[in-house]
């Protein structure tokens, strides 16, 4: 099940630092480029929004199942669009295999056995998967009301921990695993919830909480299924929940930039791909990918700073994830990853310290803003433009 990929061995979880509790440290030296570990997570889900305007994805990893052509012709609104260098292409889909109950689509026979072994079995809504009266489709179009794009998560996450739980053969080591993720107060549950779910949370809460107790009520976690149980299950995957992004585009794209051309070949590909990167902006925005969202034991124990060390990464299309060295890290050393986007990172120590709070529930005492403590409390230039483009 969900863990790092034959690599513990290279960090190691430190329950030292009492202010940010558990971080991840190097067991080794590595360099710049070096991948520190890789992890499949203990659970992921797409988000509904991004499934409902038809992005294909692996119901198990997330892998994109579109073409990358087919995924550039419906993005751009373009059904005369063609890419070259369709060998670039690694989508297979004579490899993709969908489950003869209810016909959900995986990318291939051994996520389809994951996915039925741990847990959609429980989950499988057989024949009736196209019935919008199918409490599981009940419950999947009351998240959409009451939870607009962009998404951060997926009440199918939350289902999906509740079915693992219930199909283990062993419950109380699956609940053992759950209960490693950063525990948060009331006050931060609250807030976390809030920020998810909008302003009048409580009741949109209640009512998901009632149909997911209607489906998939279980007495091995009869707690989770009480309205303060279920608040905590929200804030758990509200502050753990990774964002998960695959595309059949990228890839493409990836393997382009691999090929052996000529300079004048290579000049011609750039310029398509830079065409096709302003078309696909114009027409859907930043709103590429199959997105989704996860729950990674290791990774959720790094810690953040705006001036982190590692990164994350998603090499292979699909959900298994690579926290990758930005540079040197010698052994003993703390792990950091940055919780906010490139974007986000390069602004004023008073706006990254804004967001996080607002976001992460924390002031960020890293190096970086430790260095910038006197200067003064000003809002990021980019902060102000987006305010005024709001106004």
């Amino acid at each position: 099940m969900a863990a790092s990929i034959g690599q513990e061995q290279m960090v190691e979880i430190s329950f030292e630092n009492i202010k940010k509790g558990k971080s991840l440290i190097a067991k080794q030296n590595f360099e710049e480029g070096d991948v520190l570990f890789e992890e499949r997570p203990l659970v992921s889900s797409q988000f509904l929004w991004n499934e409902f305007y038809k992005y294909k994805a692996c119901e198990y990893c997330l892998r994109s199942l579109e073409t990358a052509e087919n995924q550039s012709r419906r993005l751009t609104e373009n059904e005369a669009l063609t890419l070259p260098y369709p060998e670039c292409d690694e989508t297979n889909p004579s490899q993709y295999t969908a489950c003869p109950q209810c016909q959900v689509t995986y990318c291939c026979q051994d996520c389809q056995n994951r996915g039925w072994e741990e847990y959609h079995q429980t989950l499988c809504m057989g024949s009736s998967r196209e019935d919008e009266n199918h409490p599981l489709n009940k419950l999947q179009d009351m998240w959409r009301n009451l939870h607009f794009p962009p998404e951060t998560c997926s009440i199918m996450l939350i289902a999906k921990m509740v079915a693992q739980v219930k199909q283990s053969k062993n419950k109380s080591d699956m609940l053992e695993k759950f209960s490693r993720f950063v525990k948060t107060t009331v006050n931060e549950e609250e807030a976390l919830v809030h920020k998810m779910m909008g302003d009048k949370f409580q009741e949109p809460l209640e009512m998901l909480r009632q149909q997911m107790t209607e489906i998939l009520f279980d007495d091995s976690v009869q707690h989770w299924f009480t309205p303060e149980g279920f608040q905590s299950l929200f804030a758990l995957v509200g502050r753990n929940g990774q964002g998960i992004g695959s595309s059949s585009i990228s890839t493409w794209v990836k393997k382009c930039e691999k090929l052996d051309l000529s300079e004048e070949k290579k000049e011609e590909l750039d310029e398509f791909i830079d065409r096709l990167y302003e078309e696909l902006e114009k027409v859907s925005g930043a709103f590429l990918d199959c997105e989704g969202s996860g729950l990674y034991l290791l990774q959720s124990t790094c810690n953040h700073s705006c001036q982190p060390n590692a990164e994350i990464t998603f090499p292979y299309n699909n959900n298994i994830m690579s926290v990758v060295a930005k540079e040197g890290i010698p052994s003993g050393q703390e792990i950091c990853i940055g919780y906010l986007s490139e974007c986000d990172l390069s602004r004023s120590r008073h706006s990254r310290q804004k967001i996080l709070k607002e976001n992460y529930l924390f002031i960020c005492e890293c190096p970086k803003c430790l260095s910038e403590a006197d200067d003064p409390d000003l809002t990021s230039e980019e902060d102000e433009e987006d305010m005024e483009e709001d106004q």
